[in-house]
């Protein structure tokens, strides 16, 4: 997108109301209120056939009639009307907020009107934000183009939501913590300006520091992943979004399906796009906060302060599996904290100022700390004797250029105003040492990452290969078929460097071929039949020819009109499953980990997104759940992280050259760690 394409929709100039009323209790009527009454200086023009003159100026009865470039025109009229509004008002503008409701939320009727109404828009290059939508507003410049009530405070934080209601209450609680937006965005229904436009738009506003979402549902997966990725290396982005406990939808011909619960999809997505994920309401306010009045920690060592041991315990605990770390103070630093405090001070980190430490405590422990950490963060609990807001000051004053200050006042009322001190001083407060953390951690590992040098994923010459599964696959579509065959899914894995061992097909009617080695196992190879064990449709340690003519007969008779596989019988180390699962929003997600018959009862599996550099893939697999196979475990030599790292390509490269397949499962991979290649001895492709 453009980089000004927006800017004249939520920076207009001109800004006509089409619905503006003067009726109370009429959403026409609150906008139109807004718009005049809460310090927008641009020109205003109301649009309703009811009026010849509103609020002492002229009414106009369409759009069309104004005759004048108009940079914004917000719609409030019923579901019904807004087509032709929008058909009419194209000739003076090319922006337009739907406030109406009445479009896909309700059904079938309604979906069909707002498939016209985008249709409208592509046709015609306009930019449309709803419908079903509460509006936008933009404080600093005193634009309240919805029917939200008031104006919140200016600041740096764009906050973007597919819930009106949602956006009221967050302006209501950051109204008393004292931080503002640039940007308060209601999306609606998305029908075509999504998170991934505004994203883009907000990348580029030089009020916006942070951009905090919360959504629902995201458009567009892949292009939401491209955008993020880019857009996060410039700025944060946190999201709040909602559907965790939304059952995991399941495939049942498939392992992967059952494995993969979209909010797992969704951490993985977020992840490779940079994006900060809030787990609650508490935490995104906690992020926002954060983030808007500081800059991420240069690096991941904190220093402590306390007046009450409880609450440093509290602190230490919550450094659990985190990046960030309590730091270790070199001994000449904590001697000479100690020479300023009671014999009776702990100087360890965190710092223990005692029940009794009053300002002076705190200004001391804070000047000798100094710049070699991170964070400093400063907890208190309001004692009988403690000067809080005197030692709110004294954290103010110690602020260091380039040290997130941070506190923890853990308290109710005797805190409140040190605490609106604190914040009108741009320190954020956190309620308890555990938000602190999260949120600093967070913080922490988005400027990481922001630092982390993008390696590319290496680009390989996939015509020919395409070709050939396309015409494997197209083979078995006209057999009617759901799946491949094990034969013929070999044959497309062992072009991406996915080996399946020696095998021997026996169709329907034939009879088992002449095999030198022993054992063996007998299999049925049916797309209908895709969990063999569960339907007795595998025999194992066939030890010679008689038995193996013998198994496939049983077969045979059991599975009537079936191809038969026969494979050597390998002897078992650890088994894997690789699989593909095709989200519905994000596409193509690689699923690996803990395989054979208990793969759904351990789970132990992890997911990632397409495309990946091999060292991104290695970085994976070493910090998933089965990265301990790959580092050696209690006198164990370790897995091939090489091959398995290359094995995993190969199924990206699949992944991204065949969209269209429903998936993929590779359940048993054998790996081993003495020498012997890995070997897919089960793969299924559904097609």
């Amino acid at each position: 997108m453009q980089k000004n394409k927006l800017e004249s929709l939520f920076l207009p100039e001109s800004i006509a109301i089409v619905g503006a009323s003067n009726k109370k209790g009429k959403v026409g009527t609150v906008i139109a209120d807004n718009i005049s009454k809460l310090g927008y200086k641009g020109r205003i023009y109301y649009v309703n056939p009811s009026y010849k003159i509103l609020k002492l100026k002229r009414c106009y009865d369409s759009l069309g009639e104004i005759n004048k470039n108009i940079d914004l025109a917000i719609v409030s009229v019923p579901a019904k009307f807004v087509l032709d509004v929008v058909k009419d008002g194209m000739k003076v503008t090319k922006n337009f907020v739907i406030i109406s409701a009445g479009f896909s939320e309700i059904g079938k009727e309604g979906a069909q009107r707002e498939k016209e109404l985008y249709e409208l828009a592509r046709k015609n290059d306009l930019n449309i934000l709803g419908p079903n939508c509460l509006g936008f507003i933009v404080p600093k410049n005193k634009l309240n183009a919805s029917f939200a009530g008031g104006m919140p405070n200016a600041g740096n934080i764009a906050f973007v939501s597919q819930s009106g209601a949602l956006a009221v209450a967050l302006m209501d609680k950051a109204n008393g913590e004292q931080i503002g937006f640039s940007h308060v965005i209601s999306i609606g229904n998305q029908m075509q300006l999504d998170e991934s436009e505004l994203l883009e738009y907000l990348a580029n506003n030089k009020e916006t520091k942070v951009i905090g979402m919360y959504l629902e549902g995201i458009k567009n997966g892949e292009k939401f992943l491209e955008v993020a990725k880019r857009v996060s290396k410039i700025k944060p982005i946190v999201i709040l979004k909602a559907g965790k406990t939304e059952k995991a939808q399941q495939a049942i011909s498939s392992h992967t399906g059952a494995l993969a619960g979209s909010d797992e999809i969704v951490d993985v997505a977020f992840e490779k796009a940079g994006v900060i994920r809030a787990n609650d309401l508490d935490e995104f306010f906690d992020l926002l906060t954060l983030i808007s009045f500081t800059d991420a920690p240069r690096n991941n060592k904190v220093a402590v302060v306390t007046n009450a041991g409880g609450a440093g315990v509290l602190t230490t605990d919550a450094f659990k599996n985190k990046k960030i770390v309590l730091a270790e103070l070199p001994a000449k630093i904590k001697a000479e904290i100690k020479s300023k405090l009671p014999m009776e001070a702990s100087v360890e980190n965190p710092i223990d100022l005692l029940g009794d430490a009053d300002e002076v405590r705190y200004d001391d422990a804070l000047k000798i700390v100094g710049s070699n950490v991170g964070t400093i963060i400063s907890v208190l609990t309001p004692q009988q004797q403690t000067p809080v807001e005197k030692i709110s000051k004294v954290i103010f004053e110690n602020k260091i250029k380039n040290v997130v200050t941070a506190a923890v006042f853990i308290g109710g009322t005797r805190v409140a105003g040190a605490i609106h001190f604190l914040r009108g001083n741009r320190i954020p407060n956190f309620s308890d040492p555990e938000r602190a953390i999260a949120a600093l951690n967070k913080y922490y590992e988005w400027g990481e990452l922001k630092k982390r040098k993008e390696t590319v994923s290496k680009k390989t010459n996939s015509a020919a290969r395409k070709k050939n599964v396309a015409q494997v696959i197209d083979a078995a579509k006209k057999d009617n078929r759901s799946a491949l065959l094990f034969a013929e899914a070999a044959q497309i894995m062992q072009q991406y460097g996915i080996d399946s061992g020696e095998f021997w097909s026996v169709i329907s009617g034939e009879t088992a071929p002449e095999i030198s080695k022993y054992p063996v196992v007998a299999k049925i190879d049916s797309d209908t039949v895709l969990h063999k064990s569960d339907r007795q449709g595998v025999i194992l340690n066939i030890k010679n020819q008689a038995d193996l003519l013998k198994s496939v007969s049983t077969l045979q008779q059991n599975f009537p009109g079936e191809q038969i596989l026969i494979q050597p019988m390998q002897q078992k180390q650890i088994e894997l499953i690789l699989g593909i699962k095709i989200d519905e929003v994000f596409g193509p997600v690689i699923v690996y980990g803990l395989g054979g018959i208990y793969t759904e009862v351990f789970r132990m599996v992890n997911f990632m997104i397409a495309p990946m550099s091999q060292a991104d893939i290695k970085k994976h697999v070493l910090e998933s759940k089965i990265g301990f196979l790959f580092q050696g475990l209690r006198g164990q030599a370790a897995y091939d992280l090489e091959e398995f790292t290359l094995i995993l390509q190969g199924l990206m490269e699949f992944a991204s050259e065949n969209k269209k397949l429903s998936g993929l499962d590779i359940n048993p991979l054998f790996v081993y760690n003495d020498g012997r290649n890995a070997s897919a001895v089960d793969i299924k492709i559904i097609i």
